[in-house]
């Protein structure tokens, strides 16, 4: 390979596109369409009908945070003193009363899902995003709202909420993401670039 094709190579996989936070693989929504948002936009806020659409939303929190005392879920099991955790946020805020039922993959399985008010605030320390979170004291599910991890695919949670104002909240913690290991998209630019430094270098040496 000429160092013409060889340099082209290399700026083509600078500028790939990639995200360090697709720990969130997909998901389904049956009142409207699963939106994943990544990357998190500056300013953007949940809670107090922020949103008002019958989409299923997530964005992921904080990734591979290695945690030094046990956080208390609702549903599956607590992870623990020097357990690795990832924290997602799922939320549905339609405009009008409004049913859907889906899922949401990730790319790790599931510790468990936190539902209620309490236990939501008190993990917000994992939240890391730069997200305003209104109605802090609203979130959370009601009696006719449910959520449990798919008893197949023990990356997947099952959802069946039925919303208004606020809407419905809630965080899923997850096993180590392999997919937020990855290196920021400007990280890689700078190896990029030294690595074309060292090649510029080496052709006017020869």
């Amino acid at each position: 390979m000429t160092n013409k094709y060889f340099f082209s190579a290399i700026l083509a996989f600078i500028l790939m596109p990639t995200s360090a936070f697709a720990t969130v693989i997909g998901g389904s929504s049956s009142s409207g369409v699963f939106v994943l948002v990544d990357p998190i936009p500056g300013g953007y806020t949940v809670g107090e009908n922020n949103q008002q659409s019958p989409n299923l939303f997530a964005f992921n929190e904080d990734q591979n945070i290695h945690i030094t005392s046990t956080i208390t879920v609702n549903i599956g099991t607590d992870p623990v003193n020097g357990d690795v955790v990832a924290s997602h946020y799922i939320y549905f805020d339609p405009a009008s009363s409004t049913s859907t039922t889906g899922w949401v993959d990730f790319d790790a399985d599931i510790y468990g899902i936190i539902t209620q008010t309490a236990e939501l605030a008190a993990s917000d320390f994992l939240a890391n995003t730069g997200v305003t979170y209104l109605s802090p004291s609203l979130r959370g599910l009601e009696a006719v709202d449910s959520v449990w991890i798919d008893a197949t695919f023990a990356y997947r949670v099952n959802i069946d909420f039925s919303a208004n104002d606020p809407g419905d909240y809630i965080r899923v913690l997850t096993r180590r993401s392999p997919r937020a290991d990855v290196p920021e998209p400007s990280m890689l630019g700078l190896l990029g670039l030294g690595f074309m430094g060292f090649l510029a270098l080496r052709r006017r040496k020869q």
